[in-house]
């Protein structure tokens, strides 16, 4: 695996690549309940936590099969960008 400053960096690069700021339409038909699930994923995701720390974690509560429809999501946006084999790229990198 590696070092978690020398995964920065990878990122920080492919992050820089011309054209990544480059907009994507991506066009969704998703339930209500997925999107609330998904917002609270990505604030969890970008800052470590819940916003509101009283109440039940939503994220916990979730069941298996929305969990397949959420990943299913983060698929399909990968695929529509064009980034599906980056990412497994990425992922096999930070794996090792």
């Amino acid at each position: 695996m590696l070092a978690k400053s020398d995964l920065a960096k990878m990122y920080e690069t492919v992050l820089s690549i011309p054209g990544m700021n480059e907009k994507v339409r991506v066009d969704l038909k998703i339930p209500l309940k997925n999107i609330l699930i998904l917002s609270k994923a990505i604030e969890r995701g970008l800052t470590g936590k819940d916003s509101d720390d009283l109440s039940p974690n939503l994220i916990d509560l979730v069941s298996a099969e929305t969990t397949n429809e959420l990943m299913g999501i983060s698929t399909e946006i990968l695929q529509k960008a064009g980034l599906l084999e980056l990412n497994e790229k990425l992922k096999k990198m930070a794996e090792k």
